[in-house]
């Protein structure tokens, strides 16, 4: 069955759109393979390992994690909710980002507090649960209950994403796990390539519906909605 997720995803038109589209080597929107650029230091099969699941999951930051729809709803309920939600806030800048590390992996994430950014990600998980099937048991073999805090297990079970709420971190994703050579060499290249894309002055001016058409499929953005003000 398919699997939804509400995303932000950077203005067709950004840097910041253009320069992780290039990074990740897929648009997910055009569902063009577009050429990646040339990383020294690390080799072309090397490269393609280490943005693997970022680019399977396409160029974006999560506010609602992929779910199965509940019985009973459509894609078409889905995307009619999304306007809905979507109709009720307005555009605001997206705070500036920089390239960290987070649990070993890179992702472009907040220079400085983005209390804006977590907000909108609760409203979004809150907002679409009753849309959300109830786990199922791939959904559980997905998630090592193991390397979860008390905290996350009990998001787990509520929202369907251990990562939610007081534990969301906003983040585009730029790599999976990384060795520290590969990330000595990663982390100041992405710092370089990102740095035009980073200056720009982006909004955050809706949210992106991605869809999962099959298990292990490639992430294809269905449609941008904007918000109404």
């Amino acid at each position: 069955m398919p699997r939804y997720a509400l995303y932000f995803a950077p203005p067709g038109g950004s840097l910041l759109w253009t320069t992780g589209v290039r990074w990740l080597g897929r648009d997910p929107e055009s569902r063009e393979i577009v050429a990646p650029p040339t990383v020294h230091g690390l080799s072309p099969g090397r490269q393609r390992q280490v943005t693997e699941s970022p680019r399977r999951y396409g160029w974006h930051a999560t506010l609602k994690a992929p779910f199965t729809l509940a019985e009973g709803f459509s894609p078409a309920d889905l995307l009619a909710e999304v306007e809905r939600f979507c109709a009720r806030r307005e555009t605001f800048p997206l705070p500036p980002l920089r390239v960290g590390a987070i649990e070993g992996f890179l992702a472009l994430v907040p220079a400085q507090l983005a209390n804006v950014l977590e907000e909108l990600a609760a409203q979004c998980v809150e907002f679409f649960d009753a849309l959300r099937a109830p786990l199922s048991a791939d959904d559980r073999s997905r998630r090592d209950p193991s390397v979860l805090s008390q905290r996350q297990r009990e998001h787990f079970e509520r929202w369907g994403y251990p990562y939610v709420m007081d534990e969301f971190r906003f983040h585009l994703t730029l790599t999976e796990r990384l060795s520290a050579a590969d990330g000595a060499v990663l982390q100041p290249w992405l710092e370089r390539y990102f740095a035009d894309a980073l200056a720009e002055r982006v909004t955050v001016n809706g949210v992106a519906v991605f869809e999962e058409p099959a298990p292990g499929a490639a992430f294809r953005l269905m449609q941008r909605v904007g918000f109404g003000g």
